[in-house]
Order: C-alpha cells, then structure tokens, then sequence
C-alpha cells in the first residue's frame, strides 16, 4: 500500500468520526432546546396548587434522554460494546470474503 493511500484512509476515518460527533452534538442541543419548550408549555398549563413534578411532565425528558445517552455511547465509545477496532477487523474480514469470492 501506497503512503498516500494510508493518509487519504485515516483522513476519510478522521472525517467520518467529525460528522458522527457533530451529529451528536445536534442531537443534544435539538434535546435541550424541545425539553426547555415542553418545560415552559407544561408549567403553562399547570392548575391552580398543580405541582410540575409529575410523571407525565417527565416522559420525554426520560426517554428521549436514554436514546440521546445510547447516541453518545456509540459516538465517543465506539469500542464499548463491540471492542477496539472492530469496524476495522469487519471490514479487513468482509474484504477478505470478497476476495476469495472474486477467485
């Protein structure tokens, strides 16, 4: 392999993981905007003596925290669940496939 094909791969990995922590970062502020409008919505629409903390005023928050938590995971552990490299040993394997397949 060519030294400049190894550079233009590690730049296309360094690019990719941009795009994937950026995207994260959109996904956190789009969190934080929306649950600080339903926030104001619900104390809005809060009776008279009504307290806010009650579950139903919490749902989104919850559960859309759980996928925002699942999404930075994913972004800054990538190895947590699958190991080190793995995207790197999948595709060496699926390329090896490829390989033999084309022999």
């Amino acid at each position: 392999m060519s030294e400049n094909y190894i550079e233009n791969d590690r730049y296309e990995r360094a690019a990719k993981r941009v795009k994937r922590i950026a995207a994260f970062y959109r996904h956190a502020l789009v969190y934080v905007v929306i649950n600080i409008m339903i926030v104001i919505i619900n104390i809005q629409n809060l009776g008279e003596g009504e307290s806010y903390f009650q579950w139903h005023n919490f749902i989104t928050l919850v559960f859309w925290g759980i996928g925002l938590l699942a999404h930075g995971l994913a972004v800054f552990t990538p190895g947590f669940i699958l190991g080190k490299d793995w995207e790197e040993r999948k595709i060496k394997e699926l390329m090896e496939k490829d390989k033999k397949s084309w022999k």
